[in-house]
């Protein structure tokens, strides 16, 4: 049994952060932009000794596997499943730990896959559920996976897993996304760090309302602009890109969470060198 699926990336512009004990609830309202660069999941399943190995880009890499690994911890568990022997190779397009929610495209991609193969009775918003449950336990993201199935630039209007989280979707023209990264951040420092959490909620908020109030790319950026300097948690290196960058584009800000400056343009070029550019994607999660 054997699948490959390709979950796109996401960078969320802002977010407000909703607790709760119930990780199917918890999450993040918030705004980001799919990119149609993000992980391809390759999965075989065989019948032997229970075994699973995690690949990433050709090689094994257990601190960025763990995500992957809850996963199929979560619906082995749900439907008692053992013998199984997962071979499971994510192809990353952008960079790891940097904003770009690898975790929860590699996530959602083995929890859809897995189901898929092994023709599991699960709904495809119950099978991304798991993904996000997995994302939220293991304190790497609050909403990628909702956002990534969804496509587009992401509105998202109520916390929580696919099927219970809500969102929306800014219209824009096919625009092209531009990123600098400088290296990595650890999301489960801020996420569950009370001081940051007050901050980044309070400010959170306010941009939710705003950007529902006044869906565009252009109030999307500059909102995300607003969020990185009230929060305090954009660094001065990438505070210098985005500032050039938001000359010569429709905006730019920092990747939440990662140091990555990002930016909306009509146009693929920028002066900034050696950045990423990849495309809106509106598709969202598809086999292939």
């Amino acid at each position: 049994m054997e699948t490959k699926i390709f979950v796109p990336g996401h960078i969320t512009g802002f977010f407000e952060i909703i607790n709760n004990n119930d990780p199917l609830k918890k999450g993040s309202k918030g705004a980001g932009v799919v990119l149609d660069k993000g992980v391809t999941t390759h999965l075989k399943v065989g019948k032997g000794e229970d075994k699973v190995s995690v690949k990433i880009n050709g090689k094994k890499n257990e601190d960025n596997a763990s995500v992957t690994k809850k996963t199929v911890d979560l619906i082995k568990n749900r439907f008692k499943l053992d013998d199984l022997v997962l071979e499971i190779e994510h192809e990353i397009e952008v960079p790891i730990g940097a904003g770009f929610g690898t975790s929860a495209s590699g996530a959602l991609g083995t929890s859809l896959s897995l189901i898929k193969a092994l023709n599991l009775p699960l709904s495809y918003f119950q099978a991304a559920s798991i993904a996000h449950v997995a994302e939220v336990e293991m304190m790497s993201g609050l909403g990628d996976v909702i956002a990534e199935i969804m496509g587009g630039i992401v509105i998202r209007t109520r916390e929580g897993a696919p099927g219970i989280g809500r969102t929306d979707r800014i219209i824009s023209d096919e625009l092209y996304v531009i990123t600098k990264t400088l290296g990595k951040l650890d999301t489960a420092s801020i996420i569950d760090h009370p001081t940051l959490k007050e901050k980044i909620s309070n400010a959170g908020k306010i941009m939710i309302q705003k950007i529902i109030e006044n869906p565009c790319p252009e109030k999307f950026m500059d909102l995300s602009y607003k969020f990185a300097l009230e929060t305090s948690l954009i660094s001065d290196e990438v505070l210098e890109i985005v500032d050039i960058m938001r000359e010569e584009t429709l905006g730019s800000s920092m990747a939440m969470l990662g140091n990555t400056a990002f930016a909306l343009s009509k146009y693929p070029e920028s002066s900034v060198e050696n950045v990423l550019t990849a495309k809106i994607d509106f598709k969202g999660v598809r086999f292939v």
